[in-house]
């Protein structure tokens, strides 16, 4: 895997920690300086866009059936994915006050659990589509994405990308067209699929070597530019889509990043190492911050309440407790999945040769 993709994954999972921190200082203390410093959310168009590049050139060229496809992202997501959402179901039946975005709703779990878009029983105002880990809505996404994707690796590669965004393309304009609205039209039918899109076609550009002509100092400018870009839009309120207000800035910093040559850069080996924790990092922060917002409160010294400390404690105790679970848990179920996956795609000719015998 390019070393920058891991790059933009440690910051696209910091960036989303950070806005969740700022959101729980919010609730701790409205007047804090700190809380009208809201951004972060950007990082999710980060990720979405380096999962379609991702995709897209890890398939590119190599014969990948729909099942081996669909087995590779379920190892990779479910295990702790599932984990987690039980886990925060038990917390909210047994201890509802600790996880405060958490109602128990049997059909609401059952609908998290198969990455089925659901209106979230916690949201007072009924609106809200998220599954029981409320960040796990850009998991329904992803899947969403995977199961489309998968589906098209049985075209032939030279009308994939079309017949791909042609797919997403008449899936949303089915969604908008349909009579009355309902969960599954305003989920389907956001526009924030196609920064998945978005990153399919880098992916293909990468592949076929459409890179940037320019110095590696232009490309870093290039990359900085958009940077600022996407956290201004992304703090500001602007009544754009975000497909254009985060979705576009993330594409270009995606697609400057992956054009330059990083073999001959220093590599920064702890920022790669969050990239691959930073899914471990993603799922699991909510329940570090809802025990940092319970520490914040039990400190008997009014100088250790300090919005800076509780942020960046936030911010080092998610870090920490990703990489406990992704050295611990996520890899290892990673790997054990992988060699059971590669066991009885090896036995299935035995078994084959048995039968006819």
């Amino acid at each position: 895997m390019l070393v920058q993709i891991q790059y933009i994954r440690a910051i696209a999972a910091l960036l989303v920690v950070y806005f969740h921190a700022i959101l729980q200082l919010q609730k701790l203390d409205p007047n804090a300086a700190l809380a009208g410093a809201a951004f972060g959310e950007s990082g999710v168009d980060l990720f979405f866009v380096l999962s379609g590049f991702v995709m897209w050139i890890t398939t590119s060229g190599k014969q990948i059936s729909m099942g081996d496809f669909y087995w590779k992202r379920i190892r990779r997501i479910v295990p702790l994915y599932w984990s987690a959402t039980i886990l925060a179901a038990l917390i909210a039946l047994i201890v509802p006050s600790i996880l405060r975005s958490t109602v128990f709703d049997a059909p609401h779990m059952l609908a998290s659990l198969f990455f089925i878009p659901w209106i979230n029983p916690a949201d007072p105002s009924g609106a809200m589509i998220a599954p029981v880990i409320v960040p796990g809505w850009t998991l329904n996404y992803e899947m969403y994405f995977y199961l489309m994707f998968g589906a098209l690796l049985l075209l032939p590669r030279a009308v994939r990308l079309v017949s791909m965004i042609g797919a997403f393309v008449l899936m949303s304009v089915s969604c908008w067209l349909m009579p009355t609205e309902n969960t599954a039209s305003l989920f389907y039918g956001n526009l924030v699929v196609f920064e998945f899109v978005a990153g399919t076609v880098l992916g293909h550009f990468y592949v076929a070597g459409h890179r940037l002509a320019v110095k590696p100092a232009l490309s870093l400018s290039l990359i900085a530019v958009a940077t600022i870009v996407l956290l201004v839009l992304d703090y500001s309120h602007l009544p754009v889509d975000r497909l254009f207000k985060m979705g576009v800035p993330a594409a270009i910093i995606v697609y400057a990043a992956t054009a330059m040559n990083f073999s001959k850069l220093p590599t920064l080996s702890w920022l790669r190492y969050l990239g691959d924790a930073s899914y471990s990092i993603y799922i699991t922060h909510i329940f570090v911050l809802a025990g940092a917002r319970m520490l914040y409160g039990l400190v008997p010294f009014d100088a250790l309440k300090n919005e800076i400390l509780f942020v960046g404690m936030s911010l080092g105790l998610s870090v920490l407790v990703g990489i406990l679970v992704h050295a611990f848990f996520e890899s290892p179920v990673d790997r054990y999945l992988s060699r059971r996956g590669a066991l009885r795609r090896s036995s299935t000719p035995d078994k084959i040769a048995a039968a006819t015998e």
